[in-house]
């Protein structure tokens, strides 16, 4: 099933709060009611995209990433992200669900490593232009309950062994972080809907799928 124009949905929140695990969710759903949907994250989404992501999240680097090197890398990753897999999906009417996007980028570069808000959110418009989510998600995690998981998950999976070079940032980053969400949750309510990610994994997905079919005027699917 096409939806007119497609549909942006995005997935923001702190680490740990869950955003991979419901995007997979939402997407088999709405795959089941008929719809083409299209998963994707950022930084990545693409073959440039995922090497600027190695680069800006890997613990092993030789080099220092500057603050507004990383924004503008993070923003260079987005404009190939846009121009390669979401505007083409959108424009064949189909259901994009992004793990990230413009408000990670407020929240982290702008809110929590200090950059000017106004300036960040300025170069965030002139790279996606007219592509902006209809509704994101906003996970609102504990941050130290957050990180609790993402150590979790590093564990459980065999991963490298150790957060990445933002999860290592000090417990003040995080919360920082979290608050920058939550300004933009608070300045754009009809676009971004919060939604408490301390809960149970089933409850969290419950109420993004509600959320979700209220919007695409979907019957609300009880799930198991």
């Amino acid at each position: 099933m096409k939806v007119p124009k497609g549909y942006f949905i995005t997935l923001e929140g702190g680490e740990g709060s869950g955003k991979s695990t419901l995007v997979k969710q939402l997407a088999e759903e709405l795959t089941k009611k008929g719809y083409d949907v299209v998963t994707t994250r950022e930084p990545g989404g693409t073959k440039l995209g995922e090497e600027i992501r190695q680069w800006l999240l890997t613990n092993h680097n030789t080099f220092k990433i500057g603050t507004k090197a990383e924004l503008l890398l993070f923003l260079a990753a987005r404009a190939q992200h846009i121009e390669e897999v979401i505007r083409p999906a959108l424009k064949t009417g189909k259901i994009v669900i992004c793990d990230r996007f413009n408000d990670s980028t407020l929240a982290y570069q702008g809110a929590a490593r200090g950059l000017k808000m106004n300036e960040t959110r300025k170069l965030c418009d002139i790279v996606c232009g007219e592509i902006q989510p209809q509704l994101t998600l906003f996970l609102d995690v504990d941050p130290n309950e957050g990180l609790r998981r993402a150590k979790k998950t590093i564990k459980k999976e065999s991963l490298e062994g150790e957060l990445d070079r933002i999860e290592d940032e000090k417990i003040e980053f995080h919360q920082m972080v979290r608050e920058g969400f939550l300004a933009l949750a608070k300045r754009e309510p009809l676009r971004i809907s919060r939604i408490n990610a301390n809960l149970p994994q089933i409850q969290v997905f419950k109420e993004a799928l509600l959320t979700i079919d209220e919007l695409l005027l979907l019957p609300a699917k009880q799930t198991k």
